[in-house]
């Protein structure tokens, strides 16, 4: 007699949908009947959601792929169908052919097989765009720094060497000077702030440059681009700061009897938004107290996360969405791997890279945590393990609203003794020894 095997259908009004760049697969059944292929438009979604609901779904797993998914997505919401978006690591296996994909969703959600990605609330998403196109037109900046660099390099205008940064305030003092057609190096030196620690005879020494036609041209440009992408970071920053401070408004917490912690907020990429005043009327709890932790990563976690903390029922499961925990494989009782998994989450860099600056720091207890991860399994494991712990702190903060608290460097040395001694009596009692202390009495 045949063994038989069945599983209970827990979503039985469930569809499947493979989402694609020119059309989307739709399955309501197994058959090769139930799958339906629609285009991209507008009436095409129209026509995909008469569909569903002539066959009378009430639930739909669909492929989180690219940015494809995003108005299909909220067309079916807003026709009160619940999505399921489900990630890429879910449907890897999946035999890959659109109509098979689709079959293979739609039985997977019918058998409740299925976990949804994490999706922020509706202020949040749009404050995440405008993040996001923020940190993109920083990357731009960045490139057409470089090549100012370069046009003013092949001049042998070596103006990188005795400044730290040309498009600060000397640095754009020089090159607007050379636009403009000034060529005599003392006179391009005079520009240079008090504060630049070279001598003006240094700075003239190097600025004899030969002011070649073609790239003079390509200099002018490319500094007039560099110009128009600041001001447009400062537009979009006049915008964010709109769009967070309307979402506070309802939020009733005292912030000008508060002492916020004092950060760098004049630096050339910092957001000039009121983000620390923005982020503890959100979350009730000054987060930029913690050490190392800017404005710049303020600001990725109010617009990443917004007020969606309560979608994760603990830190360990925030750091795993995070891809900040070791990703165990263990196969016959043997871990085979525990390496952190990959990942291009903007608020994982943006601690990875706040956890970077501790390490350069000098003192703090995060430093110290970073130090002693160094020291044993070098720097990238410590930034790892640091940015971690940042996400740990930040999410206990603000899902208790409690104050940062670190602990001080005598009971973190206190803490770390008492390890090793547990750890010397352990190897002791398994040698049969018996550890005794400075004054003969034997330690239990």
């Amino acid at each position: 007699m045949k063994n038989t095997f069945e599983m209970k259908i827990v979503n039985p009004h469930s569809a499947g949908i493979d989402v694609g760049s020119r059309s989307h697969h739709v399955a309501v059944g197994q058959n090769i009947d139930d799958v339906k292929e629609f285009g991209v438009s507008h009436t095409d979604h129209l026509g995909l959601l008469k569909f569903l609901h002539t066959n009378g779904v009430k639930t739909v797993a669909m492929e989180s792929t690219g940015s494809y998914w995003q108005s299909l997505y909220l067309v079916i919401v807003d026709s009160g169908i619940e999505v399921l978006l489900v990630p890429g690591s879910q449907t890897k296996g999946f035999r890959k052919t659109d109509v098979k994909d689709a079959r293979q969703l739609q039985q997977l959600h019918a058998l409740g097989l299925l976990t949804s990605c994490f999706l922020p609330d509706d202020f949040t998403t749009r404050a995440r765009e405008l993040s996001r196109h923020r940190k993109s037109l920083i990357r731009d900046c960045g490139k057409y720094t470089n090549r100012i660099q370069k046009c003013l390099r092949l001049m042998n205008i070596r103006l990188d060497v005795v400044i730290s940064d040309i498009n600060g305030v000397t640095g754009t003092k020089i090159i607007e000077a050379i636009l403009s057609g000034e060529k005599d190096p003392h006179t391009l030196a005079s520009y240079a702030n008090n504060r630049v620690k070279r001598s003006k005879m240094e700075i003239a020494d190097a600025l004899y440059g030969n002011f070649q036609e073609e790239l003079m041209y390509e200099l002018k440009d490319v500094y007039e681009l560099y110009k128009i992408i600041q001001g447009k970071i400062s537009s979009l920053d006049q915008k964010l700061g709109e769009m967070l401070s309307k979402s506070i408004q309802n939020k009733k917490v005292d912030t000008e009897n508060v002492m916020l912690a004092k950060k760098q907020i004049n630096g050339k990429n910092q957001p000039k938004i009121e983000i620390q005043k923005i982020s503890y009327q959100l979350y009730g709890v000054d987060l930029s107290v913690i050490e190392g932790l800017g404005t710049n990563t303020l600001l990725s976690i109010v617009t990443e996360l917004g007020t969606s903390f309560t979608k994760f029922p603990n830190a360990k499961s925030f750091v795993s969405w995070l891809r900040l925990a070791p990703n165990n494989k263990i196969s016959g009782g043997k871990t085979l791997s525990s390496r952190t998994p990959k990942g291009q989450n903007p608020l994982t860099i943006a601690l990875r890279d706040c956890a970077n600056v501790i390490g350069n720091q000098k003192t703090g207890h995060l430093q110290s945590f970073f130090k002693r991860i160094s020291n044993r399994k070098g720097r990238c494991a410590a930034v790892t393990a640091t940015a971690r712990k940042l996400a740990t702190i930040i999410f206990n903060m603000v899902s208790n609203k409690t104050p940062y608290n670190p602990s001080l460097p005598e009971n973190i040395i206190n803490k770390i003794k008492e390890k090793k001694v547990k750890i010397i009596k352990k190897m002791a009692d398994e040698c049969g020894f018996i550890l005794i202390d400075n004054q003969g009495v034997a330690l239990s």
